[in-house]
């Protein structure tokens, strides 16, 4: 190892600057053909399936972003679509709640009238009733009193009393009457 060492050092000593970095001219002639050839058969052969490949792989992205884009397009359809249904339904329910409430509010009515033309035919009915029973409790009055008017005339003559006696039948009457 030594030795090449050596060698090495000696081989830098006598070369210039600008040999060190330049390899030897015939070394840089089968380095360029033999580019020449790789790059023709790469170009040839490879370049061509790598170039299509990526058109390939492009087209596959482009074909998805498409896709994506009609997906979100549908989506965003599909989306308002769905908010129009839910408005609908929302002001369908509104007026479905709003027509129950005045439905309620006129069978309410309807009932509170009935309610009051019956509360108006029992008053109208005990009315009736109550003249009717002061019209025959009356007239039987009427009678009860000729009766006992009669009777107590009766009484009367039969007897001749005094003031004091007199007023003691009309009371003893009353007591009867309030039996």
């Amino acid at each position: 190892m030594n030795a090449a060492l050596l060698l090495a050092t000696e081989a830098t000593e006598e070369a210039s600057g600008l040999s060190i970095i330049l390899p030897a001219a015939a070394e840089l002639f089968y380095g360029a053909i033999s580019f020449a050839i790789v790059f023709l058969v790469l170009s040839r052969l490879v370049f061509p399936k790598i170039s299509q490949m990526l058109e390939d792989r492009s087209a596959a992205i482009q074909g998805k972003l498409e896709e994506a884009d009609k997906t979100l397009q549908s989506a965003g359809a599909t989306k308002s679509e769905y908010e129009a249904k839910l408005n609908s339904a929302r002001s369908e329910a509104n007026a479905i709640i709003e027509e129950a409430k005045q439905q309620a509010e006129t069978v309410r009515a309807q009932l509170r009238a009935e309610a009051e033309q019956e509360a108006e035919a029992i008053r109208s009915r005990a009315q009736a009733d109550a003249a009717t029973e002061k019209d025959r409790l009356v007239s039987e009055l009427k009678g009860q009193v000729g009766a006992l008017s009669v009777q107590l005339a009766g009484k009367i003559v039969e007897k001749e009393l005094d003031p004091n006696q007199h007023q003691g039948l009309v009371d003893q009457y009353i007591a009867q009457l309030s039996r």
